[in-house]
């Protein structure tokens, strides 16, 4: 009978979450990849060196750091519900601000900002989604929301490229019609949060009286095995080992996957094709792959109920793309080395998102996953500023690339030596024996 219940109960919740989900991220994250593509034009309208262009669009992660464990603790206390849509709505008009930069100053201040609106989004639906699916679901589900970033990337790559090729409609260039176009409906998706969105599983009307006290009792079984362990207050999960080994790793992650992402078009380019929107269909090429990694890897760690080495090898698969890439620059093999790199970065997010709820409860885990984020986003940072300097000083991406390598390289030492979190086992009933709990 519990079987029936607990498969009736999650198919129900994630075809009333996932969608959505997938939806909200994919517009968020169009909105913050499509910088991307507008520097193909918009550096030369707005006379920006690479190096210039890296640090401006950097800046959103230091606003990102600044704000997102407040975002999260004030997600915890205000609901998800409330709090998303805020994040969204905000985060679109801003990204239509965009629109009007005038030169690097004003395109740093203005993604300064936006990163200050979006902060708290991610790392909220990571905890949002610790509220509705027991722990043995969240590699899964992790892995099935952010589904929308490699989609985003890939069907965001030929509609931001033909976007720009409307340069001249209303007088604008086609950089400023993509930032409006690509900015108005993740407004639209903020309002509509709020008739969608549900804060937590007692008040949902779509599940039966028996669904919520399975849920409930699965849930919260979970949650006194780890208290069981320790109950961390805020500050002591900032500062515990483990999650500032999280963090260390993320950020070696983050910063080789956003310093490859927001050159791939210019490396694309460099190979020799010189059509935006051929280079926009080749950009979807790594990401399609990533998209398939994210999934196969969200699935096969849950399956295996295994993190910590599904981690360490998508951290190595990520590195030797990276490493391919930078030895075939120039040349088509560097798109199949970002190909790989890709599958190993999005390969890794399931199984590493899946660890901090392995120890973490509450106000601490709302607090502990915002920080992981914020620190690692610093590579956002970092990153495509590195990637840029490499650029005009070598004239090649390929210095950018080996130092990106090195950091993939480094997460994968930290997974493979120190990163070792058992995880709190809790069996409330025969259906949670039967498909298991997240583990080490």
């Amino acid at each position: 009978m519990d079987r029936s219940i607990e498969r009736s109960a999650l198919r129900k919740i994630y075809i009333r979450l996932l969608p959505f989900a997938v939806l909200s991220y994919f517009f968020a994250y169009v909105d913050r990849i499509n910088v991307s593509f507008a520097a193909l034009t918009m550096r030369g309208d707005l006379n920006m060196s690479a190096a210039a262009y890296g640090f401006a669009l950097g800046t959103f992660y230091w606003s990102y750091f600044l704000f997102e464990v407040p975002s999260n603790i004030a997600m915890e206390k205000v609901g998800a519900r409330l709090w998303i849509a805020r994040i969204m709505i905000t985060w679109g008009l801003l990204a239509c601000a965009t629109a009007y930069v005038t030169g690097a100053t004003s395109f740093g201040v203005i993604r300064f900002l936006l990163g200050a609106a979006e902060a708290g989004f991610f790392p909220g639906l990571v905890l949002y989604f610790t509220y509705w699916f027991p722990s043995y679901h969240h590699a899964r589900i992790v892995s099935g929301f952010l589904i929308g970033l490699p989609i985003a990337v890939a069907a965001g790559a030929p509609l931001s490229t033909a976007l720009l090729g409307l340069d001249g409609l209303l007088n604008l260039r086609g950089w400023q019609i993509m930032y409006l176009a690509e900015g108005i409906p993740t407004v639209l998706i903020g309002i509509l949060t709020l008739f969608v969105l549900t804060d937590r599983p007692e008040q949902a009307r779509f599940l039966s009286q028996e669904e919520k006290a399975w849920l409930g009792r699965t849930l919260a079984a979970e949650q006194q095995a780890k208290e069981e362990v320790r109950t961390f207050t805020i500050w002591e999960s900032l500062i515990d080992p483990k999650v500032l080994l999280l963090s260390l790793n993320y950020l070696g992650i983050v910063t080789a996957s956003l310093g490859m992402l927001f050159f791939i078009p210019q490396i694309i380019k460099s190979i020799g094709v010189t059509n935006n929107m051929a280079v926009g269909w080749l950009t979807m090429v790594p990401y399609i792959c990533g998209g398939i990694g994210l999934l196969v890897w969200g699935a096969l760690s849950d399956r295996m109920n295994e993190r910590r080495w599904n981690l360490l090898v998508a951290c190595i698969v990520s590195t030797i793309g990276l490493i391919v890439a930078g030895l075939t620059m120039g040349t088509w093999w560097a798109l199949v080395g970002m190909s790989i790199a890709a599958v190993g970065f999005y390969g890794s997010k399931g199984p590493f998102w899946a660890m901090p709820p392995m120890f973490l409860t509450g106000t601490a885990a709302a607090a502990a996953i915002a920080w992981i984020n914020s620190i690692g986003n610093l590579g956002g940072f970092f990153g495509p500023w590195y990637v840029g300097i490499m650029k005009d000083a070598t004239g090649s991406f390929s210095g950018g690339l080996f130092g990106l390598a090195l950091l993939g390289l480094i997460a994968a030492l930290i997974c493979a030596f120190a990163l070792h979190i058992p995880g709190a086992r809790a069996v409330p009933d025969e259906s949670a024996r039967a498909t298991g709990s997240a583990g080490d």
